[in-house]
């Protein structure tokens, strides 16, 4: 059996998840779920022949969680949206600095990390910004927790995108993932 790619959306048709066509066709063969979209493929049975589903949806509905998003570079880079926040200049080289320094008694959370430039983290050292005369250009918080961030897609398919909400209508073969981590 084929192992394309079927968008499964919940009862309120929220995106749950990507499975193959296999679970695709256990989810219908045990009525589950129903078929919203179907590809021009067949699956070819020994007396039947079914069309390919593209999305189908659950009829009943699943419970997910939000979870929040795990404190790591490149999350408070994304979050700062690979900008430095003391100069606001976006290049390669961006460092974590606390706010308020460690050696101070300041916590590694979201609320005492941004991201910096090395020369600007350097400037500051081991002084709080007022100390060092240096603004921040945005207070730094943590991420609104994101209900697709589970979600990672490589090839979007035509059919999909009316039932992916962070994606704009234009046609393209690219991930979705960066469209939708952004805070």
């Amino acid at each position: 059996m084929d192992r394309s790619p079927v968008l499964l959306l919940n009862q309120n048709y929220q995106p749950l998840n990507v499975c193959d066509v296999r679970r695709a066709f256990v989810l219908l063969g045990r009525g589950k779920a129903e078929t919203l979209e179907i590809t021009d493929a067949v699956i070819r049975s020994a007396y039947e022949i079914h069309p390919e589903p593209s999305i189908l949806r659950l009829l009943y509905m699943v419970k997910r969680p939000l979870h929040q998003r795990r404190l790591s570079r490149r999350e408070v880079f994304v979050r700062d949206r690979h900008t430095c926040q003391y100069c606001g200049r976006q290049n390669g080289r961006l460092t974590l600095d606390h706010v308020v320094p460690r050696s101070r008694g300041g916590e590694h959370s979201w609320t005492n990390i941004v991201s910096a430039c090395n020369h600007c983290n350097h400037r500051k050292a081991g002084r709080t910004p007022r100390e060092a005369n240096m603004l921040l250009r945005r207070e730094p918080r943590p991420p609104r927790p994101n209900p697709y961030a589970f979600f990672h897609l490589g090839h979007i398919q035509d059919q999909w995108r009316p039932y992916l909400p962070w994606l704009d209508s234009r046609p393209e073969t690219n991930g979705a993932y960066a469209a939708a981590g952004g805070d």
